[in-house]
């Protein structure tokens, strides 16, 4: 009988301490992440004005087009709370820890560890776009070498009601409660330091009480600690072409497709038909992401020397040489039809400036220094990156990572003026039209 009793308090003793814990109020030291009236202290990285709102005390996500809200803020150490509730049936979300500050290269999310949130498949811990973790052995689908924890249990409601999630992170070591239990765990997470983002993919879904309780940090080492911002906005909203010029001759070449923007491109013409910005820009750095989705087809190129000119063989001839091809494209700017930064599948590689394969558009040192210097293109198919930055008469273009042209110096470039997208001569795909202006 005592052991019975003894046995009893125990478990009341147990259930009152864990409804303590899951009971956020019965905690101090939090602070709100949402003030339940506007989107302060939120970033809306790549979606549209009106897929992240407010209304009623809630942030009311549509899920169109998809992609992320985040903090303004980065954080360490913390423990953070918040309630979501999917609209519809087999809905689709997500929770994003220690994120960079705009999205992975021809991605729409964030480098960043994710914390599921989908009817009927919730509580998932996993590492995306070049983050990394390592994972509970404990979880039942354990496999040796993935970064992906799945829940022990099924803690969710269903669509309509409302579920509350509670992720801890301490140096690295991240848990997730849903609804009161700890269900995945993941260590070694990197970034340990960064963003919180809430996600937008596909369905409505609605979000409140999200409040943060930072603990002490451990001063992570600058490779464990997400980029910080640095000042991009959006060009592109992946519902529709607001704040492009889209003019009757180049509005069949496009098509926005949720966070991608496609071409199907056109043999004639490209150089003229041109998507331009409604803004002006003077200096600024641009990130843009692109890849060549069409069928490529056998064509025989001019092989470009390093110096701009094209190859000669021993005989004196100019040297051809046969590829795949696949397009071409350009991005340009200052309002310039004529200047701007090549995207290839010739041997030379992506990156040079509009019209250094022509004899007589610059003096010998600036188409030098016009040609890429290395080839860093992926792969046909694959995203690329564009990172251009255009101060004064000079330009500079970093492709996934590498210097491709540094700091060639273009005597007519316009003070200021549009950005464009040339019509490419077969099918692209674009994402991730970041601008900072300088």
């Amino acid at each position: 009988m005592t052991r019975n009793l003894t046995s009893f308090v125990l478990s009341i003793l147990i259930l009152l301490f864990s409804n303590c814990n899951y009971n956020s109020h019965a905690e101090d030291d939090f602070k709100p992440l949402f003030n339940g009236e506007d989107l302060e202290g939120w970033v809306n990285v790549n979606c549209a004005p009106e897929t992240w709102t407010v209304s009623d005390g809630l942030i009311i996500c549509t899920g169109k087009p998809t992609g992320i809200l985040r903090t303004d803020i980065q954080y360490e150490n913390f423990i953070l709370e918040l309630e979501w509730k999917h609209l519809h049936k087999d809905g689709n979300a997500g929770l994003f820890i220690h994120s960079d500050d705009i999205t992975a290269p021809g991605q729409p999310f964030s480098r960043s560890v994710e914390c599921q949130i989908m009817d009927g498949n919730h509580g998932d811990v996993f590492a995306i776009h070049g983050a990394s973790m390592t994972r509970d052995n404990e979880d039942p689908f354990y496999r040796a070498g993935w970064m992906r924890t799945f829940p022990r249990e099924e803690r969710a409601n269903p669509f309509g009601e409302w579920n509350h999630y509670r992720v801890e992170s301490r140096d690295g070591i991240l848990t997730l409660a849903v609804n009161g239990i700890v269900v995945s765990r993941a260590f070694h997470v990197n970034p340990r330091k960064g963003y919180i983002c809430l996600e937008s993919e596909g369905s409505e879904v609605h979000f409140k009480n999200i409040r943060i309780k930072e603990l002490p940090g451990s001063s992570p080492l600058k490779e464990q600690t997400a980029i910080q911002d640095r000042g991009y906005v959006s060009l592109y909203n992946g519902q529709d072409l607001r704040g492009w010029n889209l003019a009757e001759e180049v509005k069949s070449f496009w098509q926005p497709d949720d966070w991608r923007l496609l071409s199907n491109g056109s043999p004639e013409g490209s150089s003229e038909n041109i998507l331009w910005t409604e803004n002006e820009f003077k200096d600024f750095n641009l990130i843009v992401d692109w890849r060549f989705t069409g069928e490529p087809v056998a064509m025989a190129v001019p092989v470009i020397m390093p110096n701009g000119t094209q190859g000669i063989d021993p005989q004196g001839k100019k040297i051809n040489v046969p590829i795949r091809y696949a397009g071409e494209g350009g991005i340009v700017f200052r309002g310039s039809e004529d200047i701007g930064v090549f995207m290839t599948t010739w041997p030379e590689g992506s990156g040079g400036i509009l019209g250094y394969r022509e004899d007589g558009v610059y003096d010998t040192e600036v188409r030098r220094t016009a040609t890429p210097i290395l080839r860093a293109d992926n792969s046909a198919g694959e995203w690329n990156r564009f990172e251009i930055t255009v101060v004064q008469n000079e330009i500079k273009v970093l492709l996934n990572g590498k210097t491709v042209v540094n700091n060639v110096f273009i005597t007519d470039l316009p003070d200021v003026g549009a950005i464009g997208i040339q019509v490419p001569d077969m099918p692209m795909e674009f994402a991730n039209f970041y601008i900072k202006e300088l």
